[in-house]
């Protein structure tokens, strides 16, 4: 590690800090009287400076952020240290123009990923000017920037959370090419990126009334895909294919533009659930000969599947099947299929089905219901597990448990237990 010294002046008081550079140059940075907690916070961002160097990364957030906050007269001791660059000879980049390079670059990204960094980078500009130099944003003004997106553009929290994010990403883009001493976002705290009042659990009764509104077979097909199979809506269904149905073996293979940059990720199998065969067979003997895509009914005209607006045509089949809309249209279906079978299954197989990760389930999927709640209130069934521990150790049977009678054998119909029915 790099180290940096401390020396005082025995009779002036005044301190100063000590290093050797990357050329193998000592050189120091007088700090004038001053008490020994400002000398021992300088020694440490020199410190992070000079390894940061050596190592031919970017500095530390922290000590960046410390450079754009300290006074001019003490950025120039650094700069004539051989730390930093002048703030005055530093090349001005604005932040418009650092945005537009920024989205030109990222050429991997898909058409509604550069929707998501567009309406971000609308906000910076808008707060902040496209002129506004890109050095001179302070960490104060991003803590402004994130109140204003909160209250003026009135966000939900996690929109909010998602943006800041973003914007935090920009400028570390800035801050690894030097264009910035360090990342005003840093230390911005985006909030929590889901949000659990839009979930909503489609029960079976209301998706059947909405499947039986639906205009024809191909808005059936893809409204049990998303319910029943869990897709992905419009990315992953409109381009699911004839050939990717397993008729034989009742399993079905999804691609995955959102997740094929990913290794592995390209694409997943999935079971052909029963709930989904049924409107795939009635579409399936309605498809012409040579038909490729299963949705071809519904697919755009463009050869982007993101330009058609399924969402339009789904308000209009709830609001004929009579039932309330729900938030998030399509992503509660899905997620209400992942509840499910997270109920039969095991969470890693699950997981490999919706082509998500558990951590990612956890926080935007997975959904605690009332069901949940009325199980584990169930009393008798409580005595029931409490008999067959005892029954197994060879005590005697909740003798010790007023009012609960010893159970000898366990049926399903003495015991008044639900029996487990699949929910396939």
């Amino acid at each position: 590690m790099i180290m940096a010294s401390i020396s005082t002046n025995k009779k002036t008081g005044a301190k100063r800090v000590a290093f050797v550079g990357c050329d193998g140059v000592r050189r120091s940075i007088y700090l004038g009287p001053c008490n020994d907690r400002v000398a021992r916070e300088v020694q440490r961002h020199v410190e992070s400076i000079v390894s940061a160097a050596a190592a031919d990364v970017p500095v530390d957030p922290r000590t960046g952020t410390w450079l754009t906050k300290i006074s001019d007269a003490m950025h120039e001791k650094f700069v004539n240290a051989g730390l930093v660059v002048s703030r005055t000879s530093q090349v001005v980049v604005t932040l418009g123009a650092f945005l537009d390079e920024y989205l030109k670059r990222r050429t991997d990204a898909k058409a509604s990923t550069h929707l998501f960094f567009g309406h971000t980078a609308r906000n910076l500009r808008t707060f902040f000017g496209e002129s506004r130099p890109l050095a001179s944003i302070t960490p104060a003004e991003a803590d402004d920037f994130r109140r204003w997106i909160s209250t003026t553009e009135k966000l939900s929290p996690s929109t909010v959370a998602r943006r800041c994010s973003l914007a935090r990403t920009y400028f570390r883009d800035a801050l690894r090419r030097r264009l910035i001493d360090g990342n005003p976002f840093a230390d911005i705290g985006g909030g929590p990126k889901s949000n659990p009042e839009r979930q909503r659990f489609i029960d079976r009764t209301t998706i059947s009334k909405v499947i039986e509104a639906c205009p024809n077979a191909a808005w059936r097909a893809l409204v049990a895909l998303s319910r029943f199979g869990g897709l992905r809506v419009p990315s992953e269904a409109l381009i699911l294919r004839w050939g990717d149905i397993n008729w034989a073996e009742d399993r079905m293979t999804i691609r995955s533009p959102k997740t094929e940059h990913h290794p592995g990720k390209a694409s997943r199998v999935c079971p052909l659930f029963p709930e989904v065969r049924q409107y795939l067979d009635e579409l399936h003997s309605l498809a012409p000969d040579g038909a490729v895509f299963i949705l071809e009914a519904l697919r755009p005209t463009g050869s982007n599947p993101g330009d058609c607006n399924l969402r339009t045509g789904l308000e209009r089949i709830i609001d004929r099947a009579g039932v309330q809309a729900w938030p998030k249209l399509w992503h509660n279906m899905r997620s209400s299929r992942q509840t499910e079978l997270t109920e039969e299954f095991p969470s890693h197989v699950v997981t490999s089905w919706m082509g998500n990760s558990e951590r990612i389930a956890d926080r935007h999927y997975l959904q605690v219901l009332d069901s949940h709640f009325k199980k584990a209130a169930r009393p008798r069934a409580r005595a029931v597990s409490e008999s067959t521990r005892n029954d197994a150790h060879g005590e005697p049977g909740n003798e010790k448990t007023p009012g609960i009678p010893r159970v000898s054998a366990i049926k399903v119909g003495d015991t008044g237990l639900e029996p487990v029915t699949s929910i396939l």
